[in-house]
């Protein structure tokens, strides 16, 4: 599917505020190194559209923790998308908080921004309350899950776009993303049919008795 109807698909009536958002992320994005300078020419295909198809696989109305956010990928597109969503951005680095709380006033998005690391556990990201935690090329899936497990609510989930080794992933890491609630992990596909390459997503379900890593 040509990338103007897919993102007609995907973003609907608010396809303006997504166009929006991609013109910050290829100017202001690219002059403060959030976004390399060869991405510009597929910001929508490997970037907007690929985090935004994520919206498959949650619920209406739910809590969702973006750890890591960086320039608001996945977060800032699935709250355009949905804004059924009550959607926290979790970002530890000045510059990029700083980035995240311009874009979301440019855009009129009722997003939270807090400046900090998933896994110290703050009043703006409850542990234990979200009902779904999203995060993008952040770190190595065991470690990854030591972070955003703990934010999730027990029977939430953490959704980790990973690439193709997503499932060797799983084989090296379950038995450490068992010890901190990992439950059932599962490699999801979104936006099949829509993308050229759907988005590969490691689905995990949190348990009772995961201990937090820090």
């Amino acid at each position: 599917m040509q990338t103007e109807q897919a993102a007609t698909r995907a973003f609907g009536e608010r396809l303006p505020l997504a166009t929006q958002y991609a013109q910050i992320l290829t100017t202001v994005g690219v002059e403060r190194g959030l976004i390399g300078p060869r991405e510009v020419d597929r910001i929508w295909d490997r970037h907007v559209l690929n985090c935004v198809v994520v919206q498959e696989l949650i619920e209406i109305g739910a809590d969702v923790v973006d750890v890591g956010s960086g320039a608001g990928l996945p977060g800032i597109p699935l709250a355009i998308a949905r804004p059924d969503l009550r959607v926290t951005l979790v970002e530890p680095l000045l510059r990029r908080a700083t980035f995240l709380e311009e874009t979301i006033s440019l855009l009129g998005l009722d997003v939270t921004v807090h400046r900090g690391r998933a896994e110290e556990g703050t009043t703006h990201v409850a542990v234990g309350e979200a009902d779904v935690v999203v995060s993008r090329a952040v770190a190595p899936l065991g470690k990854l899950m030591g972070w955003c497990l703990p934010l999730a609510r027990v029977d939430g989930r953490v959704l980790a776009l990973k690439g193709r080794s997503a499932a060797e992933e799983i084989d090296r890491d379950r038995s450490s993303i068992a010890r901190v609630g990992g439950g059932s992990l599962v490699v999801r596909e979104c936006g099949v049919g829509l993308l050229t390459q759907a988005t590969t997503v490691v689905e995990a379900v949190r348990v009772a008795g995961g201990r937090r890593r820090r």
